[in-house]
């Protein structure tokens, strides 16, 4: 099964971004073929047929490389997130290669780029991040290292141990990491080991933990969405104690722990944020 490929042209390649130290958002493609049941990115996405059957359309920017090399000579250079809609490193990436275009363009002009994935296809273009180490980091969402789970929630995406080892192998090269642990979702995701176990893959690899709850949407509210039961039970859910749980175990392993989006720690918790 393949998904059905369809091209568009843009007039932006570098957007503003509301998220936390982010600049700009750089997405080289509209659709994700990891089809992840949570993915707010649907809602997001202004084409009503990718929208609407997601994960099996895929739009290519087929001109985004054009635009960003004039973007980059008239833009404040600034720090860009790389696939904050969609993964930019689906398996699409391999055949046209926007990214690597898009990463090779923005670190040669000053700018640092902050990549977020699910997808070891990463490791092609380790020659280009090791060559700019300083002005990139790479995350790596992880939700589990069980397969069974990931594989209900995150039907196409590789399996979370070969993530696992793509963290191992870009903490190597010396470039900056980071474990992203969301959603965490009520009963399927949020036990104590499944915990454990990626605070010590953080350890392991020198990268910073973060963490983020399951955010309801609109579309995990229909009684026959996947994820329709642990949408409910999120609600009401003890989000500060599982977090306060998070920040402890993460400062036994001596791990830095951040929010995702949100949670302040209490005056006396204070130094959970950052461990010595």
């Amino acid at each position: 099964m393949k998904p059905k490929i369809t091209s568009i042209r843009v007039r932006e390649a570098l957007s503003k971004s509301g998220l936390p130290d982010l600049d700009y958002a750089l997405n080289p493609y509209m659709g994700c073929w990891h089809a992840c049941t949570y993915c707010y990115a649907r809602l997001y996405t202004h084409l009503r047929d990718i929208a609407e059957n997601w994960g099996e359309i895929i739009a290519v920017k087929e001109n985004i490389v054009e635009v960003l090399r004039h973007e980059v000579k008239v833009k404040k250079p600034g720090v860009v997130g790389v696939g904050t809609i969609t993964d930019a490193y689906q398996p699409i990436e391999a055949s046209y290669k926007l990214t690597r275009q898009s990463i090779s363009i923005l670190l040669d002009n000053g700018f640092h780029a902050s990549i977020q994935t699910k997808n070891t296809l990463v490791l092609r273009d380790l020659d280009i991040l090791v060559e700019h180490r300083g002005k990139v980091d790479v995350g790596f969402t992880i939700t589990s290292l069980d397969k069974k789970i990931t594989s209900l929630i995150e039907p196409r995406a590789p399996p979370p141990k070969a993530r696992a080892r793509a963290l191992y192998k870009v903490s190597s090269e010396g470039i900056e990491t980071w474990l992203f642990y969301g959603p965490i979702i009520p009963r399927l995701n949020d036990d104590l080991e499944t915990i454990k176990e990626l605070v010590e893959l953080a350890s392991a690899t020198n990268s910073v933990f973060y963490y983020d709850k399951l955010r309801v949407k609109p579309f995990m509210l229909n009684p026959s969405h996947p994820l329709y039961i642990a949408a409910k039970r999120a609600r009401n859910y003890p989000w500060r104690r599982l977090y306060e749980k998070i920040h402890e175990i993460c400062r036994m392993k001596r791990v830095e722990c951040r929010p995702g989006m949100e949670y302040t720690p209490t005056r006396q918790t204070s130094t959970l944020d950052k461990y010595l």
